[in-house]
């Protein structure tokens, strides 16, 4: 890391400035709805999470945690009280004992955290209680910012039930709508590191697609594009991808992902890596001998066509559920030019026949979580600094009762992240090809 970051690519100051306008949000929302000056918000990272005895799951800290401290130790709370004029940042930390640190490796010790974190003070887990009710017993109502329902603390979220008992005029309210209106506008740094996180993977599904061919197992394509995201930076995939071979793609989240590949069979990838906390996520469906059949063609061209207008208008900053219309509306249309849909259904019969093609929404915001800020409404018009998904698919199971039988067991998804800005849209992955020629040449490369 260079000097003054407290994860690679964020200064200690960006944490600062992020932690301040939660407070002045927080202060302006409770100045317009009246109910009271005294606040301790209150962040909790994630826990462990053991698969089996003393076996760990792989630790993901809770993302409004980091986004507000960059912390990564579990097991920790971020807390910030407002008293008035009175602001302090106060960081409790679960400290170790010799046997502990051996086993799991240091953490941050409470004498440098300040420094580290930019907090006014840092104090051992163990004397979280006695904070919090000293702060509540001193203040004539105070209001308690903690999200009660996504609990990220099994343990702290039943120590604060108890202690909330000992004074019965607080007000509990989540701070998540707020989090996640801050998080939602990605910063400078932010974007950087999400763009080098689209350029990872976009790298590695292109590499996976070169190295493919009839027989292999959708397990070694996995495989493939983790090796490749991890050798080029990445800490691990951002979810379980789908790597999907011929019907299987008809499951939206297939991952099962071990099956052989067939000989004329398309293959649906959708994955994403995790980059310095920030996440990528996209997909590729492309021909496993390099060539495209002729409803397979006729399904990607459809699929492609409608991305590319779609991408084309966010520079109108439409909302997420607005290109959702859209996207119905043209796949509408484009579906019954290819007799995949009568031409005869009124317009609610058309998309209720749209819906058995395409069963999911077009895009989604993406940064730390692939599905980031989920708090934000998708009827909200984009603005720039957000980052978002484009991904149209088209499904055919034996199911459907519109398609020609030559099309059952196909499926397309292309998605792409896109960052809006004041100039217009910018494709972050737009290394990963995604134009027929291109799909079918760097498929052909290993055969």
């Amino acid at each position: 890391m260079k000097d003054g970051e407290v994860v690679p690519g964020i200064q200690l100051c960006e944490f600062k400035r992020r932690r301040d306008k939660l407070i002045e949000n927080i202060i302006s929302h409770t100045c317009v709805t009246n109910i009271g000056k005294s606040h301790i918000v209150i962040i909790p990272s994630s826990s462990k999470v053991y698969m089996s005895g003393k076996i760990p799951y792989v630790f993901r800290q809770n993302t409004d945690f980091l986004y507000f401290t960059g912390c990564q130790d579990p097991d920790s709370i971020l807390i910030i009280t407002v008293n008035n004029e009175n602001i302090a940042t106060v960081l409790f930390l679960t400290q170790q004992d010799q046997h502990s640190e051996l086993w799991d490796g240091p953490r941050t010790k409470v004498e440098i955290a300040p420094k580290m974190f930019g907090v006014d003070l840092a104090l051992p887990i163990t004397e979280f209680g006695q904070f919090f009710v000293s702060f509540i017993k001193e203040t004539k109502k105070c209001i308690i910012w903690y999200d009660s329902i996504d609990i990220a603390q099994p343990s702290l979220h039943e120590k604060l039930h108890e202690l909330m008992k000992i004074k019965n005029n607080q007000i509990l309210v989540s701070p998540t709508n707020i989090m996640h209106k801050i998080r939602l506008i990605k910063s400078q740094s932010e974007i950087n590191l999400m763009k080098k996180s689209c350029e990872i993977i976009s790298t590695a599904i292109s590499k996976t697609i070169e190295i493919s061919k009839p027989k292999m197992s959708e397990h070694h394509l996995f495989a493939t594009v983790d090796y490749e995201c991890r050798m080029n930076g990445a800490e691990f995939l951002a979810y379980p991808p789908v790597v999907a071979a011929g019907k299987n793609a008809n499951i939206i989240h297939y991952v099962s992902n071990n099956q052989l590949i067939q000989d004329g069979d398309m293959v649906l990838m959708d994955a994403g890596c995790e980059y310095h906390g920030y996440s990528s996520d996209v997909t590729r469906t492309w021909p496993i001998n390099g060539t495209f059949t002729q409803e397979q063609k006729i399904l990607y061209d459809i699929v492609l066509d409608i991305q590319n207008i779609l991408i084309h208008k966010l520079r109108e900053l439409p909302s997420l559920d607005q290109l959702y219309h859209d996207m119905c509306s043209l796949l509408g249309k484009r579906l019954q030019e290819s007799s995949l849909i009568p031409k005869h259904l009124n317009r609610n019969e058309l998309l209720s026949a749209v819906y058995t093609y395409c069963p999911h929404h077009v895009s989604h915001y993406l940064g730390m979580d692939v599905h980031d800020t989920g708090n934000i409404s998708r009827n909200l018009k984009l603005q720039s600094g957000i980052i978002i998904t484009i991904e149209p698919g088209i499904y055919i199971s034996h199911k459907n009762r519109f398609a020609p039988s030559e099309f059952y067991g196909l499926a397309v998804r292309i998605e792409d992240d896109v960052l809006i800005t004041e100039n217009g849209p910018i494709i972050l992955t737009e290394n990963c090809p995604k134009e027929i020629a291109k799909i079918e040449t760097l498929a052909s490369q290993h055969l």
